[in-house]
């Protein structure tokens, strides 16, 4: 590591310490030369992802488009903000974890929608209707009879 005061490549690491909730590291340094102390952060070098859209076409994957489409489907409903970044977090590790170079689009708004379904039914729904591209009522209203009967479906399950 280079001394951000005197340049030297020279240093010492003093102390580690794990960054919570993220892979990063962040390290107290001492330099050799000058003995002056910095503190410096790594972190894993990441894979630059794909994602392959419907059209075959292709853009860098994004985490803040996940966390911006969450967002607005979860505005005036309450989720809070530290739900929406660990759902945002899972999300890009489950796929970093199932996906090497590309990432079909479809696969990331099932995983949105997966995660919407446990934290807030209206929240799912307003998703659903963007990613889905309902185009009238009445493709609204299908999904929301499926809704119904898979959240009745559900509740039976949870109490037997």
């Amino acid at each position: 590591m280079k001394c951000p005061f005197c340049g030297s490549f020279q240093d010492q690491v003093l102390d580690s310490r794990p960054i919570e909730h993220t892979p990063a590291v962040r390290r107290r340094r001492e330099c050799l030369e000058c003995k002056k102390r910095y503190t410096t952060f790594e972190r894993p070098e990441e894979i630059s992802l794909a994602v392959v859209k419907a059209d075959s076409s292709r853009e860098p994957f994004d985490k803040k488009k996940i966390w911006a489409g969450i967002d607005r489907a979860c505005r005036k409903r309450p989720v809070a903000i530290e739900t929406i970044d660990r759902i945002v977090n899972e999300i890009e590790n489950e796929l970093s974890a199932e996906y090497i170079m590309e990432i079909p689009s479809n696969i990331i708004g099932q995983k949105i929608l997966d995660k919407l379904w446990d934290i807030d039914l209206v929240a799912y729904i307003r998703f659903a209707s963007v990613y889905r591209k309902f185009g009238d009522i009445d493709t609204f209203m299908e999904e929301l009879k499926k809704l119904k009967k898979e959240h009745t479906k559900r509740q039976l399950k949870a109490k037997n």
